[in-house]
């Protein structure tokens, strides 16, 4: 198994593996009172819960119990940055960490946290429809940072319970924002893809399914999606499907950009000052934000400038993809 696909596989949850290093980190945090050594070993079996299952609340609290039994201040921050990160990255609740000694209110900073924001996305949909519904929801989503693959698998979740209640016009919008945001997430892309070819706007799933296929390759839904509108040409049909043409593809890249755009308004616009002072262009422009966290933003540039024919974005496009797959 290459590098890449170990990573993809470690950020989806394996709550059987999870479940087992909790259990171990149980065990040896017990055992601390006769030999202290043994927190080391609960620490190392928590670390790994959290990595196998980082959506079962249980293998946070015990990670951030043992991090206070060692008074590892540090090592609590880090632990509810790594929680808050995975929760978008909320402001309000990144706030409340700034403390200079976290011992006595770690505990209570996540459970607080786990409280309003519950891991578990039917927990999640259930305090949901209590407290502000959907509305409230999706006036916070616009504000929240999902870079992190966990937040956006996390959020991706979230967004499912949405489809399944029909909320599909929310469903969307906010799915847009996710993969704007994180464009290699191909399962909502494929997701959202079908979503459109069941409402019969066929370009939209076709470009879902581009995006979809371009991140994972060995996904078929561009070609299966091609079959599937071929198989409806049945002497009935007038006029036949035919795939988006370049300037279709552009725009709906250009919209994705924008989106992307957002979220490093700061660093587009120093960027954008650059570009006029040393005429650089559209790639070059690409390969700057490399630089400065804005892989998204790259990565659309260079799809669009490669949906145009320049040779030179579609290198850089592949390139972004397998920087993607590596994170």
């Amino acid at each position: 198994m290459r590098t890449a696909d170990i990573g993809v596989s470690l950020q989806h949850p394996r709550r059987s593996l999870g479940n087992r290093y909790r259990s171990q980190a149980e065990k040896f945090f017990k055992l601390n009172e006769k030999d202290i050594t043994n927190l080391s070993w609960a620490e190392q079996s928590a670390r790994q819960a959290v990595l196998h299952d980082f959506t079962h609340p249980d293998n946070w609290r015990i990670l951030l119990e043992i991090k206070v039994s060692l008074h590892d201040n540090e090592g609590i921050r880090s632990v509810l940055d790594e929680v808050f990160l995975i929760l978008g990255r909320d402001p309000e609740l990144l706030s409340q960490i700034n403390k200079d000694n976290l011992l006595d209110s770690a505990s209570n900073l996540l459970e607080a946290a786990l409280s309003v924001d519950p891991l578990d996305p039917d927990d999640w949909w259930n305090l949901t429809m209590k407290e502000g519904g959907v509305e409230g929801f999706c006036e916070r989503i616009r504000r929240l940072d999902f870079t992190d693959p966990r937040a956006n698998i996390l959020f991706s979740r979230r967004m499912e319970r949405l489809l399944e209640h029909g909320f599909e016009e929310e469903y969307l919008d906010l799915t847009k924002k996710l993969l704007a945001q994180r464009p290699s997430n191909h399962e909502a892309w494929d997701r959202m893809g079908k979503l459109h070819e069941r409402r019969n706007e066929y370009d939209l799933a076709w470009f879902c399914y581009d995006q979809a296929q371009a991140h994972s390759t060995s996904l078929k839904s561009r070609e299966e999606f091609r079959t599937r509108m071929e198989d409806k040409i049945d002497g009935r049909t007038t006029k036949p499907w035919k795939s988006p043409d370049i300037s279709d593809r552009v725009e709906f890249l250009t919209r994705m950009q924008s989106l992307a755009e957002n979220k490093h308004q700061d660093t587009i616009s120093s960027i954008g000052e650059s570009t006029e002072e040393q005429g650089l262009t559209e790639l070059q422009i690409a390969e700057e934000l490399l630089t400065k966290d804005g892989i998204s933003e790259a990565f659309f540039i260079a799809r669009r400038l490669a949906a145009e024919g320049d040779s030179e974005a579609k290198s850089l496009a592949e390139r972004i993809q397998e920087m993607m797959r590596n994170e």
